[in-house]
């Protein structure tokens, strides 16, 4: 994947991101509201590739007028990923050579690679995750799980303590996919299989669209260091 390629496919999925993150505000109070309708407009134009280096711009400035109503990125992980993608993606237009474009975009690559190793250390270094309490609390004392009828996992301590353990191995070694284009794509199609299962299982929808925004920076960063 060339550079171009992967900005524009960036941009497509960035938008439709964006877009989802908004539609629950179209009918909130109405200063909000004309904050996120507004959002929606210029991601469907970021989508259309209409006008990209200032439509990402306004975006940018936008989704500061957003933290300020907010006090701070008030979806957590989901909400500091938008804003790193969409920051990333200004610069790398307001860039004036290809040189620090390619910078910039593959500074993104870097973050979403280091976005699942330290998840990884974090859940490691807590005894809860090496035993597989905290999953187990998730299931049974969270809002999280998506139906009532998904907090019967808490009974099967066994399962989750091997989940747990599955993630956590995943996720440490998750930079590791980047040896050849193979591992990357296969690293890759298990890490949005398990946003997906998160969203299926927990509500987490966000972190699924959000985090495959990502994705083809990574894809043409390792081309571009491996001459793909």
């Amino acid at each position: 994947m060339n550079f171009d390629d992967a900005l524009r496919l960036t941009e497509i999925l960035l938008a439709f991101a964006l877009v989802q993150h908004s539609v629950e505000h179209v009918f909130s109070a109405k200063s909000e509201r004309y904050l996120f309708i507004t959002r929606m407009l210029l991601s469907g134009l970021l989508a259309l590739g209409i006008g990209t280096t200032w439509v990402c711009s306004a975006l940018a400035v936008l989704s500061l007028l957003i933290l300020r109503w907010f006090h701070g990125p008030y979806n957590g992980g989901s909400d500091r990923m938008s804003l790193l993608i969409l920051w990333c993606l200004t610069f790398a237009h307001l860039m004036p050579t290809l040189q620090l474009k390619e910078y910039v975009f593959g500074y993104l690559a870097i973050q979403l690679l280091l976005s699942y190793f330290i998840s990884g250390w974090v859940k490691i270094v807590n005894p809860d995750w090496r035993n597989g309490r905290a999953l187990q609390d998730v299931f049974q004392f969270s809002t999280y799980p998506a139906s009532e009828q998904l907090r019967s996992f808490a009974n099967y301590p066994r399962l989750l303590f091997c989940a747990s353990w599955s993630v956590m191995i995943f996720e440490l070694l998750f930079p590791l996919t980047v040896i050849t284009q193979t591992t990357l794509i296969i690293g890759l199609t298990v890490a949005a299989l398990f946003h997906l299962a998160n969203a299926c299982l927990f509500g987490l929808n966000r972190f699924f669209w959000i985090w495959l925004t990502a994705y083809p920076s990574l894809i043409w960063l390792h081309a571009r260091i491996f001459e793909i």
